[in-house]
């Protein structure tokens, strides 16, 4: 009798994943990254929700020529929530918020985006020539290749 392992199949990682520093807001480097690239990202409806109210914006483009899918993630998700009201303070009649910071990959705080390639064929050379390219983007501070089989939250990159 055979047994099948799925272990086997789970840990495999079909994908390459760049880490980008950028004060940019997501929909100028989207751009840029489309213009660079020559590639087509577009906003998705939805945005990335695991549901404790926080949303990730994310964009997706579909390469039906390589079968390979792009997505540009953001890192952060800022949300705001009521602060602990201090009954004696002298300002409690107002309300008091604070924003709250909360990231995609924990372990990479740092990093305002990921780019997520899903191709069984892209090499490391690729990758490479992908960096230089994203390098050269105005206000894109610097770029790097993030090992997916390293991060505790990889499972945060599963997206559809």
């Amino acid at each position: 009798m055979q047994k099948l392992n799925l272990d086997d199949f789970l840990d495999t990682i079909d994908y390459a994943l760049i880490g980008i520093h950028s004060p940019l807001e997501s929909y100028r480097l989207a751009y840029f990254l489309n213009k660079e690239l020559q590639i087509h990202l577009s906003r998705q409806k939805a945005d990335l929700d695991f549901g404790n109210k926080t949303q990730y914006e994310i964009f997706e483009w579909v390469d039906a020529h390589k079968f390979a899918t792009w997505h540009l993630v953001s890192n952060t998700c800022k949300v705001e929530v009521e602060a602990k009201k201090n009954n004696n303070s002298l300002f409690s009649l107002q309300d008091q918020r604070a924003t709250k910071t909360y990231h995609l990959i924990p372990e990479y705080k740092t990093v305002n985006y990921f780019l997520k390639i899903s191709d069984d064929a892209f090499t490391d050379a690729q990758v490479e020539v992908l960096l230089k390219k994203i390098q050269n983007i105005p206000n894109v501070v610097t770029t790097y290749r993030v090992n997916p089989a390293e991060l505790k939250s990889k499972n945060n990159l599963i997206f559809y």
